[in-house]
C-alpha cells in the first residue's frame, strides 16, 4: 500500500532535513502542500532536497515547478480544478466523497478521499463515512488502489484502511504534530513515528 505524506501548509526551518529524512526511510510520495504561500518558497524547499528526490513530489500549487524542478507531478483541488492546458505527466485529484471518487477517478492517477476519520490537522473536519460504506464502495470497486484515504490516518488504523480496499494513505497531522516547528530541533521522533507508518503500510 502506498504511503503518501502532505506537507503542513507552512513553511519552517528543518523542513528540508525532515523530508530528506523521510525519503531516506523509504517514503513513496511526498505531497507539497503550502496554500497561500508564496511560489519563491517553494523553490527555495526544492532546492534543498537532493534532486534524485524530486521525481517522487507532487505539488499542489505553482504547477511550473513541476518541469523546473522535474517532479513526479501536480495535484489538483477546489482551489486548482484544472491542469495548465499544455500539461502532460502525473496528476491526482481531492474527493469528498464516495460519488466522487467514481466520477472522477478514471480521469487521474490516483484521488484523495477524505475525511476517511476525524481530521488530526483540521478542527471540526469529521468524517462522514460509516465503515459500511466504505466496504460497499469497495465491493463496487469504487474504493481499489486508484483511491488514496486521507483524514486522521494513524498507525493504529492503518490496517483497517488496507482492509477498506484503499490503494494507500497519506498522513498529515498524524506525523507532523510530532514535531514542534517553534522549539523542536531533534527531529528523531517525527522520523520513528514515519517507520511505524511504513511498517504498518507494507
Amino acid at each position: 500500500m502506498k504511503l503518501i505524506i502532505v506537507t503542513t501548509p507552512h513553511f519552517f526551518v528543518e523542513e528540508d532535513k525532515i523530508i530528506t529524512a523521510l525519503f531516506e526511510g523509504g517514503l513513496n510520495i511526498l505531497h507539497l502542500r503550502k496554500p497561500e504561500m508564496p511560489a519563491l518558497y517553494s523553490e527555495r524547499l526544492l532546492t534543498l532536497i537532493p534532486e534524485r528526490y524530486h521525481h517522487r513530489i507532487v505539488t499542489h500549487e505553482h504547477f511550473y515547478l513541476k518541469n523546473e524542478f522535474n517532479l513526479m507531478g501536480i495535484h489538483l483541488n477546489t482551489r486548482n480544478p484544472e491542469a495548465p492546458h499544455d500539461y502532460h505527466g502525473h496528476i491526482s485529484y481531492s474527493c469528498h466523497s464516495i460519488e466522487e471518487v467514481k466520477i472522477k477517478k478514471h480521469l487521474y492517477d490516483y484521488v484523495f478521499l477524505s475525511p476517511i476519520y476525524d481530521s488530526i490537522s483540521k478542527e471540526g473536519y469529521n468524517s462522514p463515512y460509516t465503515p459500511e460504506e466504505l466496504r460497499k464502495a469497495a465491493e463496487e470497486k469504487i474504493i481499489d488502489n486508484k483511491v488514496i484515504a486521507l483524514g486522521g490516518i494513524t498507525p493504529d488504523n492503518l490496517t483497517e484502511i488496507k482492509d477498506f480496499g484503499f490503494g494507500g494513505a497519506a498522513v498529515l497531522g498524524d506525523l507532523w504534530t510530532k514535531f514542534d516547528t517553534y522549539k523542536d530541533q531533534n527531529y528523531t521522533s517525527i522520523i520513528e513515528h514515519f517507520k511505524k507508518l511504513k511498517d504498518m503500510a507494507e
